[in-house]
């Protein structure tokens, strides 16, 4: 159990009748006839602490028998991206600074950005990049339990998430298919390998060998303290001002909840394999 010992009930008075917009408020009570406007309830970011608990014992897992090891990093905010190396990043590079970017120059101009629109009462958006490296080949299974398609549906459910890509994602739809395929190579083992990973690290819905790399986009948070219309759940209009303490961006607090989304993902289709195909001794 984790106790919120810092709560302000009182900030989210206005919202008790307010909706507001592009939050859950609104669909949550069409469909329960009942929220939690004190902070969000299901819809708030806080229920993804048993998330990252639990995608931490997913974690040890992976690398105790996979050697698995899986980095999240703030890849861009806004229109400030970042440049870094998915195969090389470190987690120590990652938490360097507070928006858990790992290009110092880059984070340095994010936390300016985000301080200003911070100041400014409003929010703003970017994208979370997570590598998987060292993933076992086989991991997944076709078409209903594709692994590209479960990390889709993991991290999508994830608040605030808009967007999923992995490998090339819409930038490989730019390129001929003699420039986006990864050709295949033996490695000094005899192991067949994939000179680019355009693919992200899966083929047919499963692993095969590379780096898993994905992408997600998340959107501008919804509670602002800009002036907004909106309405009330008694079919009224208004102007709704959100007061208290709200992220005028998520980026650096989604890059955990990622990483656990990604663990979770690849543990349950290790554990699978391991069923399926007795992968590893597991003693």
């Amino acid at each position: 159990m984790v106790r919120n010992k810092d709560a302000r009930s009182q900030d989210y008075s206005e919202m008790a009748t307010a909706y507001r917009p592009s939050h859950a408020d609104a669909t949550y009570d069409a469909k329960y006839g009942i929220r939690n406007y004190q902070g969000g309830g299901r819809s708030s970011a806080r229920e993804t602490i048993g998330r990252v608990a639990a995608g931490a014992i997913a974690k040890k897992i992976l690398h105790q028998y996979a050697g698995v090891e899986i980095v999240a990093y703030v890849k861009r905010i806004q229109d400030l991206e970042a440049v870094v190396d998915p195969n090389t990043v470190t987690l120590t590079e990652v938490e360097s600074n507070i928006v858990r970017c790992p290009d110092g120059e880059a984070a340095q101009r994010m936390i300016d950005r985000i301080e200003q629109i911070r100041d400014e009462g409003d929010s703003i958006g970017g994208v979370v990049e997570c590598i998987a490296r060292q993933v076992p080949k086989g991991l997944g299974a076709p078409v209903f339990d594709k692994l590209e398609a479960d990390l889709a549906k993991a991290v999508m459910s994830l608040p605030a998430s808009k967007g999923f890509e992995l490998g090339s994602g819409f930038a490989g739809t730019l390129l001929t298919g003699s420039e986006h395929n990864d050709e295949f190579y033996l490695d000094e083992n005899g192991n067949w390998r994939t000179r680019t990973n355009r693919s992200g690290g899966t083929q047919g819905g499963i692993s095969n060998g590379e780096a898993i790399v994905i992408r997600v986009a998340f959107k501008p948070t919804a509670t602002i303290r800009k002036p907004q219309n909106t309405v009330t759940n008694q079919g009224e209009e208004t102007v709704l001002a959100a007061r208290g303490r709200h992220d005028p961006c998520v980026l650096p607090r989604a890059v955990p909840m990622v990483e656990a989304m990604m663990a979770l993902v690849l543990c349950d289709h290790l554990l699978r394999h391991q069923g399926q195909c007795r992968w590893f001794d597991p003693q």
